[in-house]
């Protein structure tokens, strides 16, 4: 840290420095945040230096700019700042300039109030200027990226931010791909989040509340809903759990996933994230809260049911048909991914007699001089199909697709010839591998193959009993299940018969009238009713005639 005055706090410096002198480090005489969270900003500026000094300690990175307003030389400021976290062009632009150097005319002392006023009024060439009068609130700004100024006979603080943001250009989310629909994603940049989600929203009711979460990061968080269509007791609900948060940070979005779901024993993921504006839009639409972090590009929605994990936003910028026809593959993929090595797995070994005689004498010649029961020979394969698929993810782009298809191709050949598995597990495995591939949420998906495992177990141990037992199991616990308060399993348990419209399949706009019912307690109406398109008056009229 670079102390600000040779001269006006040598004092200050030279007694510090004499009673560590016998001492291991200056770190002895760092302070907490905490213990300056009773302690206001003081009208004297060397107590104020002395007291951020203890806080900061060594920090190279801090710099401590002194320097004197006009022409009195009684009336000292200083500014903080953090280097390379600030814009130095408008820092020595519209701050320090105007301060030093436009002001050299006024020659007298002036009041607190008097000084304050002219700062503000005519010295500070900048937009967004803050008064703070704690001491703790100053430490947060600094740390934050902002600019402070104190100044001599002043009990307050100005905090100006001229963050300079670190951030990438805004691109297409690599995770969800659509062939229509908006190319926008989000960054890992809070504030260039945000304008994102209001140019798709330009309603004064979209609001975004802010909170830090996080004891040593003190990572910034947004809180976006719209007022009216969002229930209070939701957005209650979610600020609450937030606010309880007692952690040394928050790195991730996914760190306040697990915080804040309803069920953490749950292999079901109960909160929604997306890298889509369009989607959150969509969301708050419906009456759901988003939650921004700092740091990811991964917005979490709440509440999140299930069938919110296998729908896609492009399902509604296509026609209906087409969205219904998508909506109904992903359904029927679903059921694949989940059952079809179970139902194989206990077909095979426990019901035999139900498969169609020749498809049986095909299945038998194939199996034969295998060393393995048909369970073992699943879970070897479903195995082996993970860890490639996992290696795809992890290895660079420009290999990893190219890895996971061709160790796919060489394994199964080579386990095939080699006689450890069948011809029609290498087939079983690899559909239910793509049909995993079709969930919109990678974190369903996983589900799904997790899922899998017991359920292949309970296959080879009771046949179609044990698939059966599963299923109901999993259906009970996902009845079970909440988010945010709100049913996982809503529309069909409770059930809504109007909300079936965009579950199964999805009806055209002009029928959709109403939100979810489970979401909107006040404002049920999404759009005024009868707007089925059809020919008008003037065009009926030149057709009859």
């Amino acid at each position: 840290m670079k102390w600000f005055n040779k001269g006006l706090y040598k004092k200050k410096i030279k007694n510090s420095a004499s009673k560590n002198e016998n001492s291991a480090s200056v770190e002895s005489q760092v302070i907490s945040v905490e213990e300056l969270k009773e302690q206001t900003v003081s009208a004297r500026l060397d107590s104020n230096i002395e007291a951020l000094h203890l806080v900061f300690g060594q920090n190279q990175d801090v710099i401590f700019r002194a320097f004197r307003l006009g022409a009195a030389p009684e009336t000292q400021a200083c500014i903080i700042y953090i280097e390379n976290m600030v814009d130095k062009t408008m820092l020595n632009n519209n701050i320090i300039k105007p301060l030093m150097f436009d002001s050299l005319n006024n020659e007298i002392h002036l009041p607190g109030r008097i000084l304050r006023n002219m700062m503000l009024d005519s010295a500070l060439a900048v937009s967004n200027v803050k008064e703070i009068g704690n001491m703790d609130e100053i430490v947060a700004a600094i740390l934050s990226g902002g600019v402070v100024i104190l100044t001599e006979g002043l009990a307050e603080a100005f905090v100006i931010d001229i963050r300079l943001h670190h951030e990438r250009a805004v691109e297409q989310p690599e995770n969800e791909v659509l062939v229509r629909g908006p190319r926008e994603g989000f960054t890992e940049t809070l504030t260039s989040n945000l304008p994102l989600i209001r140019r798709q929203v330009k309603s004064p009711n979209l609001i975004f509340e802010y909170m830090n979460i996080g004891k040593v990061t003190a990572t910034d968080v947004s809180i976006a809903y719209i007022k009216g269509l969002a229930a209070t007791e939701m957005i209650n609900e979610v600020k609450e759990r937030l606010q309880r948060i007692d952690a040394d940070g928050i790195l991730e979005s996914g760190y306040l996933e697990e915080f804040i779901e309803d069920n953490p024993h749950s292999p079901f993921p109960q909160v929604l994230h997306t890298e889509r504006p369009d989607r959150v839009a969509a969301a708050l639409l419906q009456g759901r809260v988003a939650i921004l972090t700092d740091g990811t590009p991964f917005v979490l929605i709440v509440p999140a049911e299930f069938v919110s994990f296998l729908t896609s936003p492009e399902d509604y910028y296509e026609r209906f048909f087409l969205g219904t026809a998508v909506r109904l593959v992903r359904i029927i993929s679903l059921i694949i991914s989940l059952l079809l090595p179970s139902l194989y797995i206990a077909i095979s070994t426990f019901h035999s007699e139900t498969i169609p005689t020749r498809l049986l004498i095909s299945l038998t010649a194939y199996r034969q001089g295998l060393p393995f029961p048909t369970l073992v020979e699943a879970l070897f394969m479903e195995l082996t199909f993970e860890i490639l698929r996992e290696a795809g993810i992890r290895l660079p782009r420009s290999i990893g697709q190219a890895v996971s298809i061709v160790g796919a191709l060489v394994i199964g050949q080579a386990a095939v010839q080699a006689g450890f598995v069948s011809p029609i597990m290498v087939i079983i495995v690899a559909f239910t591998g793509i049909a995993s591939f079709t969930f919109p949420s990678y974190n369903m998906g996983v589900t799904i193959r997790l899922l899998r495992f017991p359920l292949m177990l309970l296959a080879g141990s009771l046949g179609l009993f044990g698939v059966m037992i599963g299923v109901i199991v999993i259906s009970i616990h996902m009845a079970s299940l909440r988010s945010m308060g709100v049913p996982y399993t809503a529309s069909f348990a409770p059930l809504h018969l109007a909300d079936l419209k965009d579950v199964l399949y999805r009806s055209p706009w002009w029928a959709m009238d109403d939100r979810p019912t489970e979401l909107s307690k006040t404002n049920h109406r999404r759009q005024a009713p009868g707007l089925k398109p059809s020919p008008t008056s003037s065009e009926t009229k030149m057709e009859d005639d």
